[in-house]
């Protein structure tokens, strides 16, 4: 009997095996984007821009994010429910905090002029920073329906697999983000 309990323990739940297959996509789509941006870089009409300093505060926001989101999680394992929801509410909030921050960047390059359809550069810029925020957008909806199911009257299941799977999902864009961001100062 105990042999069949250490044999489901080291199975893998389908749904977050479904999200690190995705995981592995989205992986390859930055890696080719990162990929072309580079070979791209060294045509003659390439125009190096600086990112403007509210990237540099998205990235402190995601990153508390992720560490509120992980509290969360062991909240939730040590059925600290209050503190749980808390968590939850401030990681929804600096999700939301992110994207603001990531729009008055882009706003601060538009102003600058550098717009999408001007230079193959910014084209870049756009894309590869616009599909991480898709990304990120998708976690928040996550992160909704979290928020949700965290202040329903009451907790019937405490089913951890949904908040692993939005943790996980949650700490890969916040990575992303970094490399994203470490990509584009070092590779201008």
């Amino acid at each position: 009997m105990s042999t069949v309990v250490i044999e489901q323990r080291k199975k893998i739940h389908p749904t977050m095996f479904t999200l690190w297959v995705g995981i592995a996509s989205i992986v390859m789509m930055f890696a080719g984007l990162t990929s072309a941006y580079i070979v791209k870089r060294n045509q003659a009409n390439w125009v190096t821009f600086d990112l403007p300093l509210v990237f540099w505060y998205s990235t402190a926001i995601i990153i508390i994010s992720s560490i509120t989101l992980h509290l969360s999680l062991k909240a939730f394992k040590q059925r600290e429910m209050s503190r749980y929801r808390w968590l939850v509410v401030i990681s929804l909030v600096l999700g939301l905090l992110f994207i603001v921050t990531q729009g008055i960047g882009f706003n601060q390059l538009w102003v600058k002029g550098i717009t999408l359809t001007k230079n193959v550069s910014f084209s870049f810029l756009y894309v590869i920073v616009g599909l991480h925020s898709l990304h990120v957008l998708g976690g928040i909806v996550a992160l909704l329906l979290l928020f949700a199911n965290a202040f329903r009257a009451k907790i019937r299941n405490y089913n951890i697999v949904p908040l692993e799977v939005i943790s996980t999902y949650w700490h890969f864009v916040d990575l992303l983000w970094i490399y994203l961001l470490v990509f584009l100062l070092m590779i201008r």
